[in-house]
């Protein structure tokens, strides 16, 4: 771990390894990264996406893994889904060791536009009764797939996949697989495959194992893959979204190579559904949403609701079971990059080129808060679902929450949202009611009661409460693309595939005063209490805590 942080702290200079909050410091614990020799001359054509995996205990009398004949792998828990069970902000686990295995070799399978593979030299981590216990890391950097083990402090990831026709893109796991195949991977030709992650442990350096083939060779949708992820409680269904403005729904139980054609979008303004003419078709139907990209999804807890954003500005926030728009809204500029849900539903985070952090309410289908701190576009913003307020007795009506934000400055942001601070002023539509769909200037106007369907104009600044950062840190020096909570860290990602895992605060452990300490890392650089001012809406909103810049 020592070596780790110190070798890279020799290329990063001026980078600190801690950074303060009122609950205590989060401190840089290891690295991942990949072989830099293994990447190809794509390399950074594709911006490296993070997917988190614990692995349960392998059942009893499972057959080892072939080629040929996929295997019954364990149910895999995403960060996401709170893996490792509840928590409150501090660490309870020490990463010691890893997940039982070698670690030392990396193996290499080679998969070709279709499903060819070559295979790649085996190591002594190639093991058919491996059970796959652990948490695991899955991320993409050029045309190769990584495969990490994230309670090791070694580096370097135990297994890379080679895409020599397209890149990997995304990636996602489905929360309760009961038939092994738990892993997706989208690519940029528009290429699916699902596979087997435990499977995939098994056959390090060995052939990809159990492969199913969706959108061969781009044969549905030829644009490339933005986003890909199970349907919560879904039965093995997911969705893929697409540079296009479409998003195709596809059930693993049926067969990946069946022809599917869907008809012509005649608006691409509007948003359309259709569904696949025969019940063996596969994918099942076609979400028309916008016209260009859609850069991200997600799903709320319970599957209910799914929220996109796109490269037009606007998000929008659907009924996935009864395939309807509900509500939505434009961004202040731009394009929006990232959307995340709150774990109770209640709320959706996004960000994008106007370098803002919004929060949108489900219950008042609007904007509700808007932060300030980035100096670039944000790329990935996320909710902490293990983070409760420090002291709190559980006995208060006051909700608060916590989440965090990343962007092309390189910065991590942590943002500490408390509901009876947001007041959101009622203003009286003139004559004529509410727009149902923005003119792509800001309204100062914006009705309480906003009929389903519509997308709204952002609000006018002035009418909506502004958050301050709790704490902004430079975490990498490259821009960075992502970031996850997990119970005892939080995971941030650079659009190079450079890992970081901040180990949270020691349960117990307080940060001193902000007005009275002044730390300095292993670089010599100093904490700079910084007090920023907040535009108040109403007498309820109440001035933000000071920051504290750790950069």
């Amino acid at each position: 771990m020592a070596s780790s942080s110190s070798s890279f702290n020799a290329q990063s200079p001026g980078l600190k390894t801690y950074f303060k909050t009122p609950e205590g410091r989060y401190k840089l614990q290891y690295e991942k990264t990949h072989p830099a020799g293994l990447l190809h001359y794509s390399h950074g054509k594709a911006v490296s996406q993070l997917t988190i995996a614990y692995l349960r205990e392998k059942p009893a009398a499972q057959p080892p893994a072939t080629p040929t004949t996929p295997g019954s792998g364990g149910g895999v828990r995403s960060a996401a889904a709170r893996f490792l069970g509840a928590g409150n902000g501090s660490r309870a686990l020490s990463f010691v060791g890893g997940n039982g295995v070698n670690r030392g070799v990396s193996g290499s399978a080679r998969i070709g536009g279709s499903v060819g593979v070559s295979v790649g030299s085996s190591g002594p981590f190639a093991n058919s009764n491996y059970d796959g216990k652990g948490t695991y890391l899955i991320f993409n950097a050029g045309d190769t797939l990584f495969i990490s083990d994230l309670n090791s402090h070694d580096k370097d990831p135990i297994k890379c996949i080679h895409f020599s026709n397209s890149n990997p893109i995304c990636h996602a796991f489905d929360v309760d697989a009961i038939d092994g195949h738990d892993l997706l991977i989208g690519l940029h030709s528009g290429d699916v495959y699902s596979v087997s992650l435990r499977q995939q442990l098994q056959d390090v350096g060995k052939k990809l194992v159990g492969v199913q083939h969706y959108n061969k060779d781009g044969a549905i949708n030829n644009s490339r893959c933005t986003c890909i992820s199970w349907v919560p409680e879904g039965d093995g269904t997911f969705v893929v979204a697409h540079a296009d403005g479409n998003l195709y729904v596809y059930d693993k139980s049926k067969d990946g190579a069946t022809d599917c054609s869907f008809p012509v979008v005649k608006d691409q303004t509007q948003f359309t559904v259709s569904h696949a003419r025969s019940s063996r078709n596969n994918p099942i139907a076609r979400w028309h949403i916008c016209q260009g990209s859609i850069n991200s999804i997600s799903f709320s807890t319970d599957g209910t609701y799914l929220a996109t954003v796109g490269r037009d500005g606007y998000l929008r926030v659907f009924d996935y079971s009864k395939e309807l728009l509900i509500c939505g809204g434009k961004s202040y500029y731009g394009a929006l990059l990232c959307c995340a849900w709150s774990p109770d539903g209640k709320y959706i985070l996004t960000g994008g080129e106007d370098d803002l952090v919004q929060v949108w309410s489900m219950e008042d289908w609007k904007i509700v808060a808007w932060g300030e701190g980035h100096n670039s576009w944000v790329s990935g913003v996320a909710f902490d679902s293990y983070w409760s307020v420090p002291n709190s007795d559980g006995t208060g009506e006051n909700v608060m929450y916590r989440f965090g934000s990343v962007g092309q400055d390189t910065q991590l942001l942590l943002w500490d949202l408390v509901m009876d601070e947001i007041v959101v002023p009622l203003r009286c539509y003139p004559s004529g009611g509410s727009p149902t769909l923005s003119s792509g200037s800001p309204s100062a106007h914006w009705d309480s009661n906003v009929p389903i369907g519509t997308l709204q104009p952002a609000p006018s600044m002035r009418d909506v409460p502004k958050l301050s950062p709790v704490v902004a840190h430079r975490a990498h020096v490259e821009p960075l693309a992502g970031l996850i909570f997990t119970q005892d860290s939080v995971l941030t990602i650079c659009r190079e595939g450079h890992i970081k895992i901040w180990v949270r605060p020691i349960q117990g452990d307080s940060s001193q005063s902000n007005a009275s300490d002044t730390a300095h890392g292993s670089d010599g650089s100093i904490d700079k209490l910084v007090t920023t001012s907040a535009r108040s809406i109403g007498s309820n909103y109440k001035q933000p805590p000071p920051i504290l810049l750790a950069d």
